[in-house]
C-alpha cells in the first residue's frame, strides 16, 4: 500500500469538517500484520484494532499547510516496544474512538519501518501533499 488518505477523510477536507490548523490531530504507530487498512471503508479510529497499536496517540503540534501540505512540528513516541511498525495513522480526536475520524495512513516514511527496542522514536519526514 502506498501512503493515502481514507476516502471519508477527503470528503470531510472537501466539506469543511476538518480544519487542520485548528482540530485536535493525532498519530499512532501501526503493525500492519495485525490491521490492514481499507481506505474506501475504514472510517473512526475504532476501525483500528487496539492489537494493532503500538504506540500512541501522539498529538500533532505546529500544523501547517503550507504549499497546500498539510505539515506539523516533529513528534515523539516515548518507550516504543512491541512488534514491528510499519504505519503511522493520523486522524481527528474527538474524544471517542468511535466517532474520531481517520484522515491518513502513512507506511512510507523515513523511519519505517522499525523494530522497536524500548527507546524512544522519532518521525519528522513524512507530509499529506499530494495524497
Amino acid at each position: 500500500m502506498a501512503n493515502t488518505l481514507f476516502d471519508k477523510a477527503r470528503q470531510r477536507f472537501l466539506e469543511a469538517q476538518f480544519n487542520w490548523t485548528s482540530d485536535t490531530i493525532k498519530c499512532i504507530l501501526v503493525d500492519s500484520g495485525a490491521w490492514t487498512p481499507v481506505p474506501a471503508t475504514h472510517e473512526f479510529l475504532a476501525d483500528v484494532p487496539v492489537s494493532a497499536r503500538i504506540a500512541g496517540p501522539v498529538t500533532l503540534t505546529a500544523k501547517t499547510t503550507t504549499g497546500g501540505a498539510a505539515d506539523a512540528a516533529d513528534c515523539t513516541f516515548t518507550a516504543v516496544s512491541g512488534v514491528s511498525i510499519e504505519m503511522i495513522v493520523i486522524y481527528k480526536d474527538t474524544g471517542t474512538e468511535a466517532s474520531s475520524p481517520l484522515i491518513a495512513v502513512i507506511d512510507t516514511a523515513t523511519g519505517l519501518p522499525i523494530t522497536p527496542n524500548g527507546g524512544d522514536k522519532h518521525y519528522v519526514s513524512w507530509s499529506l501533499k499530494g495524497l
